[in-house]
């Protein structure tokens, strides 16, 4: 049984109409809100510190930000405690105006469309037509995606035995942690946010500390579309402090983590150690992305290339190590290599652009310890391996081959543009290869022969596995992973599930009928 593949070049996002494609790229969008939003309110740390955010495609200091702590927790806990009592405006409210709002808060991030690219892009480094057309636009769509189940969460009645009426009721869990990161932060805000919001529940939030000033735009857009206060609390700041305070706090009824697996062991021992408070945690991968012969070659090249290099490759789920079928192994290696030389390198507000810099300093270090760690161990260097320009954090497209399953850059998260390229023989082989990690988050697969595409996605151990396309993440289907990739799923109707608890009724009757 043969499989049709597409002849489309991008998975993550269909490109908007050309009325909706970015006009401009102002390199220096104002930065209106660096507080920290507690309340409905913008206030100072109670410390009175602040943090420098910097931009990545200079190196310099964009603006400082309030840098909250253990009291500014308390402080957005307390708030967000109070929005959650009985009687209160938020749980009086209809189910149906939850989802006014949350369709609200769509509209008005569709007003400042372009003003939240720009600062997406100055903040985190991504190119900026990446942020315009790709990520706003998933981000608007989980709002209104969501949006439209506020009034569907609903239980069910059960015909116990004897003479009782029994139903179930779905509740909200209460107050909820949500700790995001920097390499989508409106995306990531969007996945934890929604659902929570839809379900009924309140809010703390912590945006990572390299990028804060999208989510502290979007608590303002909170405000302006109407929720009561304490439903939302922005705590900008740092993980070992802010975060940590989140994660322990017994006021906290459930803390949603995406980020390191290092740092997701570390919020499951908080949790466990304070109130055993409800975790789910999206962590990190290592994804295979195997090519078998019959597929169409110039596509699966690009979409490898796709799989690896979008946005800087900092994707949890990146198709990280590329495992090609021995008979045309030489043929991919040399045609990724020419797609890697051709990717364009520049300032990410170039709308031509398609590789911005990396997000930080750490994370360049990181990239350029694992490339020469690549180098030493024995993997052939095919291009790239160095930095690209001399200011910013920029790291030239680079792809190994030859490379072993036990080399470093075959076995540790990267996060980065570089591309790892492995030889395999047999589909049995493969399998046992491609779960041969501590991950499990993704995986895909390029063939046109349907029983090896089931055979293989049935048989590799990953939370989703896609078929001759790679990043097609939308709302209404459920991401996470399997293993230290994660527990628990975001997106769809399995996300709400877990910002919901579940409540059996049982009224005693004087008799049952059926």
């Amino acid at each position: 049984m043969r499989i049709r593949t597409s002849n489309s070049s991008t998975a993550l996002a269909k490109m908007e109409p050309a009325e909706k494609r970015p006009r401009r790229s102002d390199p220096s969008p104002e930065v209106r809100f660096t507080k920290l939003f507690i309340n409905n309110e913008w206030v100072d740390s109670v410390s009175g510190k602040t943090f420098a955010t910097i931009n990545p495609a200079t190196g310099d200091k964009i603006c400082d930000v309030a840098e909250g702590d253990k009291a500014d927790v308390d402080k957005a806990v307390s708030a967000a405690k109070e929005a959650f009592k009985l009687g209160s405006p938020w749980r009086t409210m209809d189910a149906s105006k939850r989802g006014n709002l949350l369709n609200k808060l769509a509209d008005l991030m569709e007003r400042d469309r372009e003003y939240l690219a720009r600062l997406e892009t100055l903040d985190n480094g991504k190119p900026y037509s990446d942020s315009f057309n790709i990520d706003l636009n998933l981000t608007m769509k989980c709002y209104r995606y969501y949006a439209g189940w506020s009034d569907k969460i609903h239980g069910k009645t059960i015909p116990i035995d004897g003479s009782y009426l029994c139903m179930t009721r779905l509740e909200p869990v209460g107050v909820v942690g949500q700790i995001i990161p920097w390499n989508f932060p409106l995306l990531m805000q969007a996945w934890k946010l929604a659902p929570a919001l839809c379900a009924g529940n309140t809010v703390v939030l912590k945006p990572a500390e390299q990028t804060p000033l999208t989510a502290l735009y979007v608590a303002s857009l909170i405000k302006e579309a109407g929720f009561p206060p304490g439903v939302l609390n922005v705590v900008s700041g740092y993980g070992p402090t802010a975060g940590a305070a989140i994660s322990a706090h017994p006021g906290v009824d459930k803390v949603a983590f995406t980020g390191s697996t290092e740092v997701g062991h570390l919020i499951m021992q908080a949790a466990g150690a304070s109130n055993l408070k409800r975790v789910t945690l999206e962590l990190g991968g290592k994804s295979p992305n195997v090519v078998l012969a019959d597929a169409d070659l110039d596509y699966a090249v690009e979409m490898s290339h796709f799989a690896l290099f979008f946005n800087q490759g900092q994707c949890c789920c990146a198709g990280s190590r590329c495992f090609v079928e021995e008979s045309v192994y030489d043929e991919f290696v040399k045609k990724s290599v020419e797609r890697a030389k051709r990717r364009k390198v520049c300032d990410p507000m170039d709308k031509s652009c398609e590789q911005g810099p990396q997000v930080d300093q750490e994370q360049f270090d990181k990239i350029m310890s694992l490339i020469e760690s690549g180098k030493k161990e024995g993997a052939k260097l095919e291009c790239g391996g160095e930095r690209h320009g001399d200011k910013g954090f920029f790291v030239q497209p680079t792809v190994f081959s030859d490379v072993k399953d036990d080399m470093r850059i075959s076995q540790e998260e990267i996060f980065g543009p570089v591309m790892q390229i492995t030889k395999f023989k047999t589909v049995k082989e493969v399998i046992e290869r491609a779960n041969c990690s501590i991950f499990g988050l993704a995986a895909s697969v390029f063939t046109k022969d349907l029983e090896k595409a089931l055979m293989l996605s049935q048989g590799i151990r990953a939370g989703t596995v896609w078929i001759n396309c790679y990043d097609a993440l939308e709302a209404q289907a459920p991401f996470g992973g399997f293993k230290e990739s994660g527990c628990g799923r975001e997106l769809g109707e399995y996300g709400l599930q877990q910002y919901t608890e579940v409540k059996t009724i049982t009224i005693k009757l004087p008799q049952k009928n059926s």
